[in-house]
């Protein structure tokens, strides 16, 4: 147990250095791919409202628990919110092509994509999925969370709405 209360100190500790003042909390620069395979740069990750990123494996039940109870709200948080969600997906190159007929058989509206060398991942400070963040409309991160339990996406949904408002919002 003090081996786990350890690990958790020393990555909030890293996490907090990664995304110190001097780089205001910004997204790093890495290349991933969409589902059809063009290269996509995180940095394009922009909205003019909040963006919500999770971090997700067609392997991990919480994840897709998540991504579904994200996905049946989506359309009205993001008439309400601007919200812009991104999932990505840390599949490895054996069953990334998994990936798109997952997504398609799941309908899910919002952006997927594949971080199968995980570099998106490991410069995000991601150990488990689902990890998510809630990011400004600046792109700051602003709120982090890993797991999921059942009504989580109501917490969620409130912190988007302080987001969206504009309120000062820093819950990392």
């Amino acid at each position: 147990m003090k081996k786990i209360l350890f690990l958790l100190i020393i990555n909030t500790i890293i996490f907090n250095v990664l995304f110190s003042q001097e780089n205001n909390n910004k997204l790093p620069s890495v290349d991933i791919k969409t589902l059809t395979g063009e290269t996509f740069n995180t940095s394009n990750i922009s909205n003019d409202g909040p963006i919500f990123i999770s971090f997700w494996a067609t392997w991990c039940k919480p994840c897709i628990k998540e991504l579904i109870a994200i996905n049946e709200n989506y359309a009205d948080w993001q008439e309400e919110t601007g919200l812009k969600v991104y999932a990505i997906s840390i599949d490895d190159t054996k069953s990334m092509s998994r990936v798109a007929p997952f997504v398609n058989g799941r309908a899910w509206e919002f952006d997927v994509l594949l971080d199968t060398n995980s570099d998106f991942k490991r410069a995000m400070n991601v150990n488990n999925v689902p990890h998510s963040f809630i990011l400004d409309k600046t792109g700051k991160v602003v709120w982090q969370h890993t797991s999921y339990s059942p009504g989580d996406e109501d917490e969620i949904y409130e912190i988007i709405k302080k987001v969206s408002a504009g309120e000062n919002f820093n819950h990392n």
